[in-house]
C-alpha cells in the first residue's frame, strides 16, 4: 500500500501523508518517539531505493557511452586501415580502387567530428552522473550512521521518560507536603476545640469549684492537725 501511494503521488508527498496518518492517531512525528524513528527508517529505506535506481540508471548510461566509444575507436581504426588501402592501391597502380577507397575514407572522416562530440558529451554526462551517485551514496551512509544514533537517542529518551514518570509517581516531596498539610489541619482543629471548650465553660462555676477546692484543702489541713498525737 505504501509503495502504491509513493508511485501515485511521489515519495515526498507519500511520506508526508504517512506522517499525517500517524499524527491523526495521536502519535505525531514531532513527539520524537518511536513514530519519529519509524518515519526516519521509512525515509532511509526510500533513500536506499532511490540510490539503487540511480546506480542502475548510471550503469545503463555508462554502458551506452562505452558502446559509443567503441564505435568511435572502430572508426579511428577504419580510417587508419583505409589510408593504408589507398596507399597500397596507388602503389599497385590501381587508380579505381584508390579512388573508391579514398571516397570511403573521406566519408568516414566527415562523420568522425560529430561522433567525437557525442562521445565527449556522453563521457561528461556519465562522469557527472557518477559524481552524483557517489554523493548520494556518501549521504546515504551518513544517514545510516545517523539512523543508528537516532535509535540510540530514542532509547535514551524512552529511559529518561520512564525515570521521569517514576519520579512523578513516587514524588516524596509532594507526599511530605501533603503530610505537613494534614498535620497542620489536625493541630489547628485541636486548638479550635480547646478554645471552644474554654469558651463554653461557666466562669462562676469555675470560681465556685476553686473555692470548694480551697475549703476542702483547709479542712484537710485542720483535720490532719487534730489527728496528730498530743505531747505527754
Amino acid at each position: 500500500m505504501k509503495k502504491v501511494m509513493y508511485w501515485l503521488i511521489g515519495e515526498k508527498a507519500g511520506r508526508t501523508i504517512v506522517g499525517t496518518y500517524n499524527w491523526l492517531w495521536g502519535i505525531p512525528v514531532e513527539s520524537g518517539g518511536k513514530v519519529a524513528v519509524a518515519v526516519a527508517e521509512e525515509s532511509l529505506q526510500s533513500m536506499q531505493e532511490s540510490v539503487q535506481r540511480l546506480a542502475e540508471a548510471v550503469a545503463i548510461q555508462d554502458a551506452s557511452y562505452q558502446r559509443a566509444k567503441q564505435k568511435y575507436d572502430a572508426k579511428i581504426k577504419e580510417i587508419e586501415l583505409l589510408n593504408r588501402q589507398v596507399q597500397t592501391a596507388q602503389n599497385l597502380g590501381n587508380e579505381l580502387a584508390a579512388r573508391q577507397t579514398m571516397a570511403r575514407l573521406i566519408q568516414t572522416e566527415q562523420i568522425l567530428p560529430n561522433l567525437k562530440t557525442v562521445i565527449q558529451q556522453a563521457e561528461q554526462a556519465v562522469n557527472l552522473s557518477k559524481m552524483k551517485l557517489n554523493r548520494e551514496r556518501t549521504r546515504l551512509e551518513a544517514c545510516k550512521s545517523d539512523m543508528q544514533n537516532l535509535k540510540d537517542l530514542a532509547e535514551v529518551n524512552e529511559a529518561l521518560a520512564t525515570i521521569n514518570n517514576v519520579n512523578n509517581e513516587f514524588d516524596i516531596g509532594s507526599a511530605k507536603n501533603q503530610f505537613e498539610a494534614a498535620k497542620s489541619a489536625v493541630e489547628n482543629r485541636n486548638l479550635r476545640t480547646n478554645a471552644l471548650v474554654a469558651i463554653s465553660e461557666d466562669p462562676n462555676a469555675i470560681v465556685t469549684a476553686e473555692l470548694e477546692q480551697m475549703t476542702l484543702d483547709d479542712e484537710v489541713t485542720r483535720r490532719l492537725q487534730q489527728a496528730k498525737p498530743s505531747d505527754i
